[in-house]
């Protein structure tokens, strides 16, 4: 199994920004894709001070931060960018169309040989595998921020190859992460199945009277030590993200039950999305 040394992270979003500069690090040029170049330079501008403050706190070397920005490039030309990529990761909008026409791009431009993994957290990537050589398909799924969480899952389906899993798997390791392979694909994997769990127990509790959300956090916060109470995390990730996972999970599985809450609905509906808009199950001024 050849190292890899050329990675092409299409997405120039908070994850696929910080994915790139994590393969830099790792040794790899790196070119970051978008169609926008201003999202590109502003999503790499933000890298930079993470990096910064990184080397501020010491945990990372500022010459190794250097060397790492050196390799670090980026493009508004998918076919130049994944020409000769050993390793292409995608880091789009969770969106199984848009997902399944850039594969098709990558399938065309990018070398034979060339692994594509996805870092979507639930959409399966045996749904992006109309490509030659669907053997080299995967997920790699990064959590936020991704220069800071440890976990990444590597996800291969009956399509994908042993080689592929593990070619994911010692450029995780080489990212400084620890992977986790994911044996059959199951909506939400592990991590995200798991906390999908928490959400619905605690929203489902919360619509019964049981506690108000404040309590239900502090029961988990304090009696669990979760960092984050479940409430407080859905306003984090965004409650619009929250509807929009629930939606494609009822479909998935072929389980309308499994769909939103109808007090997820109502937030929605209401414009409360969550930190991002000020406001959600709990109000943060503002936006």
């Amino acid at each position: 199994m050849a190292e890899v040394t050329r990675v092409a992270v299409v997405g120039a979003g908070a994850m696929g920004s910080q994915i790139a500069m994590l393969a830099a690090l790792a040794g790899c040029e790196t070119t970051v894709v978008d169609i926008d170049e201003q999202r590109i330079d502003a999503a790499l501008a933000k890298v930079r001070e993470s990096v910064a403050r990184s080397i501020e706190r010491g945990r990372l070397d500022a010459e190794q931060v250097e060397a790492a920005l050196s390799r670090l490039s980026s493009s508004t030309d998918l076919a130049s960018a994944v020409e000769d990529a050993d390793f292409v990761i995608e880091a789009i909008v969770e969106d199984l169309d848009a997902k399944r026409a850039l594969f098709a791009q990558l399938g065309a431009f990018a070398p034979a040989n060339a692994i594509l993994a996805t870092n979507s957290s639930s959409i399966v990537s045996s749904r992006l595998a109309d490509v030659p050589s669907p053997g080299r398909v995967c997920n790699m799924h990064f959590f936020n921020p991704a220069l800071v969480m440890q976990l990444v899952e590597v996800v291969g389906g009956t399509h994908t190859s042993q080689a592929t899993v593990d070619s994911a798997v010692r450029l995780a390791e080489r990212m400084g992460k620890t992977p986790v392979v994911v044996k059959q694909e199951v909506f939400g994997f592990i991590a995200n199945r798991i906390v999908g769990a928490i959400f619905d127990e605690a929203i489902a509790l919360l619509e019964a009277g049981v506690a108000t959300a404040e309590e239900i956090d502090t029961a988990v916060t304090k009696g669990l030590g979760h960092p984050v109470g479940p409430f407080a995390l859905l306003d984090m990730t965004g409650i619009d993200v929250n509807v929009g996972i629930k939606k494609l999970e009822a479909q998935e599985t072929q389980d309308a039950s499994r769909g939103p809450s109808q007090t997820l609905l109502d937030l929605e509906a209401a414009g409360r999305l969550g930190k991002k808009s000020g406001r959600g199950f709990y109000e943060y001024g503002a936006r």
